[in-house]
């Protein structure tokens, strides 16, 4: 059974928290994190990213001290303060017709060695590395995990009655961010506390959503550190039928070689079917192909997909039959031909990228359901890198967690 803690989390007061809170680390570049920032500074992402306020080829070591010497900063000028009590964070995110809505609190490095937080991809070594080195620099977790856990799980309805319980005070915070809406409530009540960690020991496991990085980079901290707060970390926890996930694409910056039309005969000759045209969301076992200006919609027959549940993810057979035997992509953790793009950007950002000449070609691809992330971390298995984007997507700089 998994364990999840309150904890006194580093917040800003109400009327700072808007200046505050700012994008996870991870899902903006260096140039839109600053202009983002602007002249704010009590934007967390100085923090985060602390790199907006030096030369691109700033040292790490820099990077990291200054990130540290912001948030020593921000606890002196009172723009973040800690909570009085242990505490958890209720968090609900509404975009659309999409409401997602979870708990923040802290769960164990100690469950994650064990398995307890399965996780279903490989990490970066070097962005691996990077996070590591960022959290000890600061010694505190400075953005959660995004974790979930199976709706019909036992402990998984006294969660969501306790959830609902507490949504029906008055919110501590609500922000809106483009078209998200994020409300939080603080919860301080001893009893209401006790009742939220009873409810999560009935679960048996909790499962990698997003943030395998910062579990990894969590791990080695707590394992390398005296201090007994670095045995745990942040996390928002969903259950997994809450949760919208999109398509996470692919862009490439060369085709190893061959001309467009060399490309579009060998996906032919390796057996898929081509048409011209695409509408923007790829179907199952189909993908959106952008190439030398124009988009073709790539369909795998049955005859291409795999009986094992992890080959026949949309992302396997991408990189199975097109990357790795066309483009000459074997492993894409480290090959610095290929880049990610989140599906909240859209095809668009794919065409920027490519129409720019800093790519030759993108990849829209189907979402990975839940169900398939669940079920492929229970087998102990794992899908290939960045299999899943999970939006919307929470703000940073709400509920730090200092050790």
């Amino acid at each position: 059974m998994v364990s999840v803690t309150a904890y006194p989390a580093l917040r800003p007061p109400v009327s700072l928290a808007d200046a505050v809170a700012a994008p996870p680390y991870d899902v903006i570049n260096a140039a839109e994190a600053r202009e983002i920032a602007g002249d704010n500074p009590d934007c967390f992402l100085r923090v985060s990213l602390p790199e907006i306020g030096l030369p691109a080829d700033a040292p790490a070591d820099t990077r990291h001290r200054l990130g540290a010497e912001a948030l020593a900063d921000f606890v002196a000028r009172g723009v973040l303060v800690p909570d009085g009590t242990p505490t958890f964070t209720v968090y609900r995110l509404e975009a659309g017709d999409v409401t997602q809505t979870g708990l923040v609190g802290l769960v164990s490095t100690d469950d994650y060695d064990a398995g307890l937080i399965a996780v279903h991809e490989f990490t970066r070594p070097d962005k691996e590395n990077d996070r590591t080195d960022h959290i000890q620099a600061l010694s505190a977790h400075d953005e959660p995990v995004f974790l979930m856990y199976r709706d019909d799980a036992p402990g998984a309805a006294a969660v969501a009655e306790v959830l609902a319980e507490v949504q029906q005070a008055e919110p501590s915070y609500t922000l809106t961010r483009g078209e998200v809406t994020h409300t939080l409530w603080v919860l301080s009540d001893p009893a209401q506390v006790a009742a939220v960690e009873g409810a999560f020991t009935a679960l048996p496991r909790l499962y990698v959503a997003d943030g395998h990085h910062r579990c990894a980079a969590s791990a080695r901290v707590a394992h390398a550190s005296t201090a007994p707060g670095a045995k745990f970390f942040p996390a928002l926890i969903c259950a997994a039928d809450e949760l919208n996930i999109l398509g996470y694409h692919r862009v490439v910056r060369d085709l190893a070689g061959r001309t467009p039309a060399e490309f579009r005969s060998a996906l032919t000759a390796a057996g898929f079917a081509l048409s011209d045209g695409f509408d923007g969301f790829p179907g199952l076992h189909e993908f959106g192909l952008y190439l030398d200006g124009a988009w073709t919609t790539v369909t795998a027959p049955s005859t291409l997909i795999p009986v094992d549940a992890i080959g026949a993810l949309d992302v396997s057979i991408l990189q199975d039959r097109v990357l790795a035997p066309l483009l000459d992509i074997a492993d894409p953790r480290t090959d610095a031909r290929i880049a990610f793009v989140g599906g909240s950007r859209g095809t668009a950002e794919l065409e920027r990228l490519v129409d720019s000449g800093e790519f030759v070609v993108a990849f829209a691809l189907h979402p990975t359901s839940a169900g398939e992330v669940m079920t492929i971390a229970d087998a102990g298995d794992v899908m290939p890198p960045k299999s899943t984007w999970f939006e919307p997507k929470p703000v940073s700089g709400l509920f730090v967690h200092r050790f």
